[in-house]
């Protein structure tokens, strides 16, 4: 590794014909739609809650300054110097670093298995909101048609459509159960519709891209302007942005806030490499990166002020709805008369009440009713998407169209992050030639799609929900990690600090400061080393485990905790660091291979010197 191959011929002496953005938009739109996904909708916003809301963005902008920004300039500026996509760069970077792109390669292909799968139900949500009233609004009827059924009784109607009606969830992942053939079609589809928008790379996606990057964002201002008119948006506002900082002295606030900003830019996937391979060698990569990076954290603020505004209207409505019963039960039970007790005497009415008879109040067995609990019931992923969210709809006029909107920008910002997966793995797959040239890419892209969506078949079982966790918990993760770490190592101290602050000057105009040069050689490498630390300890310290959907748990509706089973714990082991393996094993072939190459150069002078004898 110590000798480092520099970039072939440039650009514009090259004669790889590599595809063009269209416009400086278009490629700016693409990164755009690549980082800003389904996280920022449905995971920032639960973390800004978690965390002490307001406080919880100190650790967040100290994270995305010296290590997001940091590591995406990289990024960009490496792929668009040596115009290859995310496995060629490291190969001419170094040929023992062609197991980090191989390795990105593997992770976008796993990615994309399971995050096609999250389109997978979008879509199925999408295509029943069409109805009045929605499906998910009121629980059916049983088989005798005399009341409803009991384990939608139990729980609830949007807990009960998407647990039983949408996956038909098992209660164990050792019960693999039937594949739901609804869900399949959705997957197919969803393919279908992945394969026409990258069947031409981005020739393709850059026409798409204009909707599917801008679409959210005028959803999102949309649900902002209706949450703002609704009651209890100050609420869910104030409970968000509410900072305590006390929270701050918790390492595990500090972790997740780097983990968020790594994931959320997506970062070592390898498609932000290759996007920028199609740039034009003189353009300003600096100035993108910052922008895309801010973009995208501004997104995830703009999202969660319009989530959460949306998210205290039905923790106002829930309390409400909880101060009614109880009203009602003590209008029933002191003979009261009717409406004589309002939501806003009803604690100086039981309080007095308590006082005087505080045996019959007891019997009652009244609800807690507290604002703050109801806030506190928010949630990050599906949770948030399939459940909290869509009970939300249903208390809001119009509730079709809401949903209509919702799912729909869910699943734009899926599609378009599907983008960059797909090209960080069939931009691999032309560098490398796997097919001769005489094939059309369509070919390769249409192969690659069938390949993944016969691959994602266990997601639409019955137990798809739970794999689907165990690949979203562990595919990414460390490898993310490492493979960063080994992307700023590699430019910095094999590539060299000089040549690339070189080549960043003759691309952008201006040379790397004193902040781009103390971040790339110290600060984030020593970051990404310490989450990785971190994120080990986490792992030992707890044995994995899933949250089953079981009616015949008896604290059901809460979901019961269960250890995985041995079998699909080696699964969690294998998917944690199979990708990351490329990078030793590349590294050892290409050892061995130069060891046998200088093995056959001293046998060729004796077998010479033998024929001359």
């Amino acid at each position: 590794m110590a000798c480092a191959l520099g970039p072939e011929p440039l650009a514009e002496d090259s004669g790889d014909e590599r595809p063009k953005w269209d416009n400086k938009l278009q490629y700016l739109l693409s990164c755009i739609g690549f980082a800003v996904g389904l996280g920022n909708i449905w995971r920032f916003p639960y973390l800004c809650q978690t965390y002490g809301g307001g406080a919880f963005l100190i650790p967040y902008f100290i994270a995305l300054v010296f290590e997001g920004i940091p590591l995406f300039h990289i990024e960009l500026g490496i792929g668009q110097r040596l115009r290859r996509g995310s496995v060629k760069v490291w190969q001419t970077i170094s040929p023992y670093l062609g197991g980090v792109g191989l390795g990105c390669f593997t992770l976008s292909f796993l990615v994309s298995l399971y995050y096609n799968s999250i389109l997978m139900w979008v879509l199925w949500y999408f295509l029943n909101s069409f109805q009045h009233p929605l499906p998910w609004s009121t629980c059916p009827l049983d088989l005798n048609r005399t009341g409803f059924v009991e384990e939608c009784q139990g729980s609830s109607a949007v807990s009960y459509f998407w647990y039983r009606q949408t996956l038909n969830i098992t209660a164990d992942i050792n019960n693999s159960g039937a594949v739901q053939w609804r869900l399949l079609v959705c997957l197919a589809t969803c393919w279908v519709i992945v394969y026409l928008c990258v069947i031409r790379g981005i020739e393709s996606t850059g026409k798409v891209i204009y909707f599917t990057a801008l679409f959210p964002y005028l959803v999102l201002t949309v649900f902002l302007i209706r949450g703002f008119t609704l009651p209890g948006a100050t609420e869910g506002l104030i409970y968000l942005f509410t900072p305590n900082t006390q929270i701050l002295r918790n390492p595990r606030v500090w972790l997740d806030a780097a983990t968020q900003i790594f994931f959320s830019l997506s970062l070592a996937f390898g498609g932000h490499i290759s996007f920028a391979s199609y740039n034009p060698p003189r353009n300003n990569c600096r100035k993108d990166a910052v922008i895309i990076a801010v973009v995208n954290s501004m997104t995830s603020l703009y999202a969660s002020i319009a989530v959460f505004s949306i998210l205290g209207f039905k923790a106002t409505s829930d309390y409400g709805h909880c101060l009614d019963r109880n009203i009602h039960s003590l209008i029933n039970a002191f003979d009261l008369p009717d409406q004589s007790v309002s939501r806003d005497d009803y604690l100086a009415v039981l309080e007095h009440l308590n006082a005087t008879h505080p045996a019959r109040v007891a019997q009652l067995h009244l609800r807690r009713c507290h604002l703050e609990d109801f806030l506190d019931k928010s949630s990050s992923g599906t949770g948030l998407a399939f459940i909290v969210f869509t009970e939300a709809v249903i208390h809001m006029p119009g509730a079709p169209v809401w949903a209509v909107l919702f799912f729909g920008m869910l699943f734009s910002l899926g599609l378009s992050t599907m983008f960059g997966n797909m090209e960080g793995v069939i931009t691999p797959l032309l560098d490398l030639g796997v097919l001769p040239r005489s094939v059309p890419k369509e070919v390769l892209t249409g192969v690659t799609c069938l390949v993944c969506f016969l691959l994602a078949f266990c997601f639409t079982m019955q137990s798809g929900n739970y794999w689907l966790e165990v690949f979203d918990s562990y595919a990414a993760s460390l490898n993310l990690i490492l493979f960063a770490f080994f992307e700023v190592i590699g430019v910095v101290y094999v590539y060299g600090m000089k040549r690339f602050c070189d080549d960043v000057e003759w691309m952008t105009g201006r040379r790397p400061s004193l902040y781009w040069q103390v971040t790339w050689k110290l600060v984030s490498p020593l970051l990404l080393l310490s989450i990785f630390v971190a994120y080990i300890i986490l792992l030992t310290q707890k044995s994995p485990s899933y949250r089953a959907w079981n009616p015949l748990h008896e604290h059901f509706p809460a979901r019961q905790e269960k250890l995985y089973p041995g079998w699909v714990q080696v699964i969690c082991m294998l998917l944690s660091f199979l990708p990351f393996l490329w990078v030793p094993a590349v590294a050892l072939a290409q050892l061995l291979a130069q060891r046998r190459g200088q093995k056959q150069q001293l046998v060729r002078p004796q077998l010479q010197d033998g024929h001359a004898c």
